[in-house]
């Protein structure tokens, strides 16, 4: 047995030792449903992932697997530098609940050379957690990437007004999420995530309507503007320009 095999053996060994069944039934409760499922929590995982580094190979390993766990692993310690687009459309297509989705786009594919153009590319398509990676990605980007200028961010709104009306569930959600975190980069893109709300409150479907009560919410709330300003006073820069 190779090293990387070697290595795939303890983290299942480990992950059986550390296996929890009282935790995947609660889970289920938060609509964690994977096929199969060890119930190890995410710290956990994180820590796992921390002592085993960055190891492409094993990353290949553990997707295979098909746990919750070792796929979630899989995209803690895959290097974004090597994943292919190949790669991310195969692992993408087979989300099918919404951890795995999240977890796999904050965790590896915002970090890859391909997260703007997947964003776009993937609020377009049909299946439900595809949508559904392609706004997760729009709003950990916005998080994320701090040197990005304002215009990447614009970019998106089409793509958000496009999709809004889109009533499933994990797909509206992630739709408010982009909407709400591009307007929080700062006061600039808040005035325009907050047009774009308005827009969609034109629109006449629910999930339009929802999403942007909720995001006009947050996005008009005295904390959050305050928190725009401090973080623009620490770069130094002024808050209602564009960057």
């Amino acid at each position: 047995m190779d090293a990387t095999g070697e290595k795939y053996h303890k983290i299942i060994e480990r992950l059986e030792s550390l296996s929890d069944p009282g935790a995947i039934e609660g889970m289920a409760g938060f609509g964690i449903t994977p096929g199969k499922a060890f119930g190890v929590s995410i710290p956990e995982l994180r820590r796992l992932a921390k002592e085993s580094g960055r190891d492409y190979d094993l990353a290949l390993l553990l997707w295979e697997n098909n746990y919750r766990e070792t796929r979630i692993l899989a995209s803690m310690i895959c290097p974004p530098d090597m994943v292919t687009e190949r790669q991310m459309e195969e692992w993408v297509r087979e989300f099918d609940y919404w951890e795995i989705c999240d977890q796999c786009c904050m965790n590896l594919f915002g970090k890859t050379p391909f997260a703007y153009e997947k964003a776009k590319e993937w609020s377009s398509r049909e299946e439900e957690f595809v949508k559904r990676a392609g706004f997760v990605l729009m709003a950990r980007l916005a998080v994320s990437d701090k040197k990005a200028g304002d215009d990447v961010f614009e970019q998106f709104f089409p793509f958000i007004v496009r999709e809004s009306c889109d009533a499933r569930n994990y797909v509206k959600k992630a739709v408010n999420w982009a909407l709400r975190q591009i307007g929080k980069r700062n006061l600039y893109l808040n005035s325009k995530s907050l047009e774009a709300a308005n827009e969609l409150l034109s629109i006449d479907c629910k999930a339009a309507g929802w999403i942007a009560r909720d995001a006009i919410r947050e996005l008009t709330n005295e904390k959050t503007i305050k928190i725009i300003e401090k973080k623009a006073r620490s770069k130094k820069i002024n808050p209602g320009s564009k960057t």
